[in-house]
């Protein structure tokens, strides 16, 4: 299965937060284990680079992309992504990305702690929890 991990997912592990960090080390387990395929928009890593190093310095944002780049795979973002982007007309624009990127790469679903973020996807959407119940 080939799935888009949403930010707030990838935040998750990396800034250990709870309640959620269990879910987010699971899901990134499987991929790990290779019964998933973890992907994220290229546009993420510089969001997580942002937000990682307002938080925890430098550093510790460089390596937590490191680590990404080395268990996940990447979603180009071109401008074929950003006009069906506009066209899928979300609320958020970055979540608009991360839907065209996951289309557009023929994956099999988004996984996100804000489901209401994607309404009318034309992709499955899960949360964490539902994912990792459907891979057992």
């Amino acid at each position: 299965m080939k799935i888009l991990i949403d930010t707030n997912v990838v935040i998750d592990l990396i800034l250990e937060r709870e309640p959620f960090v269990e879910q987010a080390v699971r899901l990134f387990q499987k991929i790990e284990q290779g019964n998933l395929e973890g992907y994220i928009a290229a546009t993420t890593i510089t969001n997580i680079f942002y937000i990682i190093r307002k938080i925890e310095g430098r550093a510790v944002a460089l390596e937590a992309i490191k680590q990404l780049l080395s268990g996940l795979r990447l979603c180009s973002v071109d401008r074929q992504t950003i006009e069906t982007a506009l066209n899928f007309d979300l609320i958020d624009f970055e979540d608009g990305i991360q839907l065209a990127c996951a289309t557009l790469s023929q994956l099999d679903g988004i996984v996100t702690r804000d489901r209401q973020d994607f309404l009318n996807s034309p992709l499955p959407v899960y949360s964490p929890t539902e994912l990792l119940n459907q891979l057992q």
